[in-house]
C-alpha cells in the first residue's frame, strides 16, 4: 500500500505529519511512502531528506491520492473531495467538534482515524499525540512567557545590585503544566503550581515547584483519565487562590481544559488588573475559550496596566522540527499497530479497544462517540461496608510466642557458653546489626530504598576485607571459601557503585 503526505494547508502549521526518519519506519513496515513536494519546508526537512529516506517526492495531488494519507489538521472541506473513496486518513480531527467534517468523509467512504481521541489507557500512551505536544508547548509558553517578561528569571547578586527571581503560576499539572514547571524552575524561577488533583504535588516538587493547595481538595478525573469540572464551592475557593497569587507573581500560565466544552474561565479582569505593570500571561486554552479574561487567540494583547495576555494557539508549531518528529513518531506508532504482519498492509481491528476509540468513520457510516473506555484513573466505586453491630473481641488463644522466644535465648545461651569468646562477640555485634538496621529502614521512605540498596551493596567491601585477611592461612576450605565471599562481594562492590552512579545521573542538569 503506498503512504502518503500531503502539504498542510492551514497558513501557520509549520509540523508535518512525517518526516525522514519516520519514512524509514514506514518504509521497515512494508509501505511505498509518497511525500509532496515542499511538505516538510517549514520543519526544515528538504525534499532531498526524504529521498534519501526512500520516499518519492511527488506534486501534491499526488500525494493525495495514496491509500493510506498522513495529515497533522484534518482535511478541509474542499480536500475531503481529493482523497480517493477507500482511503485511509490519520490526522488531528478534534470529531466532538466537526460532525459536519465527519458526515463529509463518511459519505465520502473515508476511513478516519482521529489522533486526538486516543484513549488514555497504557498501552496507547505511545500513540498519544495530545501529550506530546502538550510536553512541547509547555516548554514553549514559558519561552514566549520570557521574551514578552524582559527580565531574568533567575535572580543575581551583581556589583550594580540584587535581582530578584521571577515568580510563575501554572495553573494545571497536565502533561502540559507539568512541562511549564520543569522549564521555568530550570532557568531560575520561583514556581508555584495548583491542580484540582491532590495527588500532583509530589510530582509539582520534583520539577522544583511549590504546590499551592485549594482546600478542600478534590479528586476531579473523569472515565476519560482527563479532568473534568469541578464543583462550585471548589471554583470560589480557587477563585480566591488564584487572586492572591496574581497580585504576587509575576507570570502565569494556565492549561485547564475540559474535552468537549469551553475552557473555565479562571483568571478574571480583576485578576489580571491587580498584577503588576510588566507581568505576563500566557493562556494556553485560548483556542477553546480561554482561562483567561482578554485573552485572543493567536494575539499577544498588552491591557491598561501593561499587563501582556499571550494567546498563541501554535506553541507545538513553534518547535516545528520537534514537534513533526513528535507527531511523526505516534503516528508509525500508531501504523505499526495497524500492520502487525509487517506487509505493507493496513489491517483494521475495530475490537482493539484503542482502534475503535480513534475511528470516527468507517464503511460510509460515523462512528463518533466510541463507547467507554475504562482507564485506571478512575477506579470504579467501592460500595461502603454494611453497618453491624459490633460484636466483642473474643479472648486470644494461648500463644506459642513466648515458648518460642524462650526456648531460643536458652538455645543461644547454651551456644554462647560452649563457643569461644571471639564468637560472642560476633554474634553480639550481628545481633546489634540486625536491631539498627531494622530501625534504620523502617523509617527510611519508600521511594529511597533502592537508592539505599545500592549503597549497601557497596558496603560489601567490608566483606572483601575480611574474606582477603582469611586466604593464606593454610587450611584449602577457608582459602577456597574466602575467595568465592571476594568474588561475590566484589560483584555487589562494583554493582552498587554502578547503580547508585546511574541514579545520580538522572539528576543531573
Amino acid at each position: 500500500m503506498r503512504v502518503g503526505v500531503p502539504r498542510e494547508s492551514r497558513p501557520t502549521e509549520t509540523r508535518a505529519a512525517a518526516t525522514p526518519a519516520t519514512v524509514t519506519q514506514l518504509r521497515a513496515l512494508g509501505y511505498e511512502v509518497l511525500v509532496a513536494e515542499g511538505a516538510g519546508r517549514a520543519s526544515s526537512f528538504p525534499d532531498e531528506g526524504y529521498a534519501a529516506a526512500g520516499a518519492r517526492v511527488v506534486p501534491d495531488a499526488e500525494a493525495w491520492q495514496a491509500d493510506v494519507v498522513l495529515r497533522v489538521n484534518a482535511p478541509a472541506p474542499a480536500e475531503v473531495e481529493r482523497l480517493r473513496p477507500g482511503a485511509l486518513v490519520i490526522s488531528l480531527m478534534s470529531p466532538a467538534a466537526n460532525p459536519d467534517l465527519l458526515a463529509a468523509l463518511a459519505a465520502r467512504g473515508v476511513t478516519a482515524l482521529a489522533m486526538d481521541a486516543v484513549p488514555r489507557i497504557s498501552r496507547a500512551q505511545s500513540l498519544d499525540v495530545l501529550s506530546s505536544m502538550a510536553n512541547i508547548a509547555g516548554y514553549r509558553a514559558v519561552v514566549e512567557a520570557a521574551h514578552a517578561f524582559g527580565r531574568f528569571f533567575t535572580g543575581q547578586v551583581t556589583a550594580a545590585g540584587k535581582v530578584p527571581p521571577a515568580k510563575v503560576l501554572v495553573v494545571g499539572a497536565g502533561v502540559a503544566g507539568l512541562a511549564a514547571i520543569g522549564t521555568a524552575s530550570s532557568l531560575g524561577a520561583i514556581v508555584r503550581a495548583t491542580d484540582v488533583r491532590p495527588e500532583v504535588a509530589e510530582q509539582i516538587r520534583s520539577l522544583g515547584g511549590e504546590y499551592v493547595a485549594v482546600a478542600p481538595p478534590e479528586q476531579e478525573v473523569s472515565s476519560t483519565g482527563y479532568a473534568k469540572e469541578t464543583s462550585a464551592e471548589y471554583d470560589r475557593r480557587a477563585a480566591e487562590a488564584y487572586a492572591e497569587q496574581a497580585r504576587d507573581v509575576d507570570i502565569i500560565i494556565t492549561t485547564a481544559l475540559i474535552p468537549g466544552r469551553p475552557a473555565p474561565r479562571l483568571i478574571t479582569e480583576e485578576m489580571v488588573a491587580s498584577m503588576r505593570p510588566g507581568s505576563v500571561v500566557v493562556d494556553m486554552a485560548a483556542a477553546m475559550g480561554g482561562n483567561v479574561a482578554g485573552s485572543v487567540p493567536d494575539q499577544l494583547v498588552v491591557t491598561g496596566n501593561e499587563v501582556t495576555i499571550i494567546g498563541y494557539t501554535d506553541l507545538p508549531g513553534r518547535l516545528p522540527a520537534q514537534a513533526s518528529q513528535l507527531y511523526g513518531t505516534n503516528v508509525v506508532n500508531l501504523m505499526k499497530l495497524l500492520t502487525p504482519g509487517k506487509d505493507g498492509e493496513v489491517a483494521l481491528d475495530l475490537d482493539d479497544v484503542v482502534q475503535r476509540s480513534i475511528t470516527v468513520t468507517h464503511s460510509g457510516e460515523v462512528l463518533w462517540p466510541p463507547p467507554p473506555v475504562a482507564v485506571s484513573a478512575a477506579p470504579p466505586a467501592v460500595p461502603a461496608p454494611a453497618a453491624v453491630a459490633p460484636v466483642p473481641p473474643a479472648a486470644p488463644p494461648p500463644s506459642r510466642k513466648f515458648l518460642v522466644v524462650g526456648l531460643g535465648a536458652a538455645l543461644l545461651f547454651l551456644l554462647a557458653g560452649i563457643s569461644p569468646s571471639e564468637l560472642t562477640g560476633h554474634l553480639t555485634v550481628f545481633a546489634l546489626a540486625i536491631v539498627i538496621g531494622f530501625y534504620v529502614i523502617g523509617h527510611v521512605h519508600h521511594a529511597l530504598h533502592t537508592p539505599l540498596m545500592s549503597v549497601t551493596n557497596a558496603i560489601s567491601g567490608i566483606i572483601v576485607v575480611g574474606a582477603l585477611v582469611q586466604i593464606g592461612h593454610g587450611d584449602p576450605v577457608v582459602t577456597v571459601l574466602a575467595s568465592v565471599a571476594v568474588l561475590v562481594a566484589s560483584v555487589n562492590v562494583f554493582g552498587g557503585f554502578a547503580v547508585t552512579r546511574r541514579m545520580l545521573g538522572m539528576f543531573t542538569r
